[in-house]
């Protein structure tokens, strides 16, 4: 089926799930744009509900063939670039939301590898952090307190797929520190307070989490006062800070090293 009208119902519901993080929570409905993308949500177990590629003489819509009850649309070409922020693209995809809620995880390694995230507030950084876990095998990320909707696609674009590769979950300061504990987890802080190491210096071989809060204020005192040793990067530069999902690379890093060591 060929679309060619911005008035047609599906596109129109393009539009509002990309724009709107209400209508996502009330269709239980998200957009994913670009072919690894979306196999990456499939391969995540999200459940595909429409596909629509762009229409052009050859188009690899082999790679989707499999999906028969899935409903296929053919877009006109520059109706298709109004749905693109990548104009490189030639898929676009309907997928059901799942939940992320904390209650819904158990951990299954013995000793796991956990990222911690407070009141992450900028989708690109989100983004970030979730492509930051998956290149260290991450077991778990946690989202404490979240101030950005999971599925606003510009967390899924600077992801890269990532929120489908990674297990993510979400809970406020007492729910995540309650879980740390009763799994017993050693957490470390990215913070500089006056107890703080260096983070090379500390013992990340056990079943550990490492938390970081947000650029301009850091972790929480409601979260530093309850759970965790502080540990910190040195900066050598003229800065004193770091892009959060870069600091959480580093440490990350370091973690990885050691574990595998």
């Amino acid at each position: 089926m060929l679309l060619s009208s911005s008035q047609n119902p599906n596109i129109k519901l393009i539009k509002s799930l990309q724009e709107k993080s209400r209508k996502r929570r009330l269709e239980k409905k998200f957009v994913v744009e670009g072919e690894k993308e979306i196999l990456h949500a499939i391969d995540g177990g999200y459940k595909l509900l429409s596909l629509f590629h762009v229409h052009k003489e050859h188009s690899n819509i082999e790679s989707f063939s499999k999906f028969n009850e899935v409903k296929i649309f053919s877009v006109e070409y520059t109706l298709f670039e109004q749905l693109c922020y990548r104009k490189t693209i030639e898929f676009i995809a309907i997928f059901e939301i799942e939940e992320h809620h904390l209650s819904q995880i158990s951990l299954i390694n013995q000793n796991p590898f956990i990222l911690i995230a407070e009141s992450p507030e900028k989708p690109g950084n989100i983004g970030a952090l979730l492509r930051t876990a998956d290149a260290f095998s991450i077991d778990l990320v946690i989202i404490v307190n979240p101030k950005t909707d999971l599925y606003n696609p510009n967390v899924i674009r600077s992801s890269v797929g990532c929120l489908f590769t990674v297990p993510v979950v979400t809970g406020t300061v007492n729910e995540v520190i309650e879980f740390l504990k009763n799994n017993k987890i050693t957490v470390y802080n990215a913070a500089f307070g006056q107890e703080a190491v260096e983070y090379t210096k500390a013992d990340y071989t056990k079943a550990v989490g490492i938390a970081v809060g947000t650029e301009d204020v850091g972790l929480s005192i409601d979260w530093l006062e309850q759970i965790g040793q502080q540990v910190f990067i040195p900066m050598q530069g003229k800065n004193d800070s770091l892009n959060v999902s870069v600091a959480a690379g580093i440490l990350l890093a370091e973690v990885r090293r050691q574990r595998n060591t």
